[in-house]
């Protein structure tokens, strides 16, 4: 489990788990720091790919269906002994979507929140209208990628860190642009959905995500652009909404 799943801080007797997905060529490191800045009724579990960090040598995935058989394989064994919740950010927010509708519908299990940031609802006209990212030059990637914002200058002045940057980067956009949901008729989930972006990003219609599920939803908006979370002020109103939440569903729960 431990080449797919990062745990900073192992908590065996966490009350609920948090499963955090990666943004667009994001590693577990980010989220796997949450661990010490949760309180100790939360246990978090970071989702490492392939192609990055310890696992750079292995081949990108190349869809969404691959993402979440290759998390849940090492996943279900964990999840039906105590609550857990799902966390993601731009690309992480289609994957943990996708994460839960294929627990709920192949295996009867839910989340207790979904917690999705920085993305347009799976099924939403604007995202399947956008254009393809993953397809343009470098040079055009890269000034898309500048004017989106949160990337450090210094690492995109650096030819050797970029090698290395956007190969994983393109990948994930790939897999994004070629991820296909219907519009739910009724709804997917049961759980509660909370819903976060920058106010300086591109809209994304945030209230499209009040169809996947017949439970509470909520949306917040932080300052800044797409990686308002880099922000240590936004990490720590965000985490305090989670362990909010998390509380809240744990009461629930029991």
């Amino acid at each position: 489990m431990e080449k797919v799943i990062s745990c900073f801080r192992k908590r065996p007797e966490a009350a609920v788990r948090l499963i955090c997905f990666p943004w667009a060529g994001g590693g577990s490191l980010h989220y796997s720091r949450w661990g010490n800045l949760l309180s100790p009724s939360t246990e978090v579990l970071a989702v490492r790919l392939p192609g990055r960090e310890g696992r750079a040598r292995e081949p990108f995935l190349e869809n969404m269906q691959q993402v979440v058989e290759e998390v849940l394989e090492v996943l279900l064994p964990l999840l039906r002994d105590k609550p857990f919740a799902l966390f993601g950010h731009s690309f992480g927010a289609f994957a943990s979507f996708a994460f839960a509708h294929a627990l709920k519908k192949h295996h009867d299990l839910e989340p207790v929140h979904l917690f999705v940031s920085g993305a347009l609802a799976p099924y939403s006209k604007l995202r399947l209208n956008a254009p393809r990212r993953s397809q343009l030059s470098d040079q055009d990637f890269l000034r898309w990628l500048t004017s989106v914002g949160g990337t450090p200058p210094e690492l995109l002045e650096n030819p050797e860190v970029l090698k290395l940057f956007l190969p994983a980067l393109k990948a994930d956009l790939h897999i994004v642009e070629n991820y296909r949901c219907e519009e739910p008729d009724r709804p997917l989930l049961s759980c509660s959905v909370s819903c976060f972006d920058g106010k300086e990003d591109v809209p994304h219609d945030l209230p499209a995500w009040r169809n996947i599920t017949s439970g509470e939803f909520s949306i917040r908006m932080f300052e800044g652009s797409h990686f308002y979370l880099k922000d240590p002020e936004n990490q720590k109103i965000l985490l305090d909404l989670i362990t909010k939440h998390l509380e809240t569903a744990e009461m629930d729960y029991l």
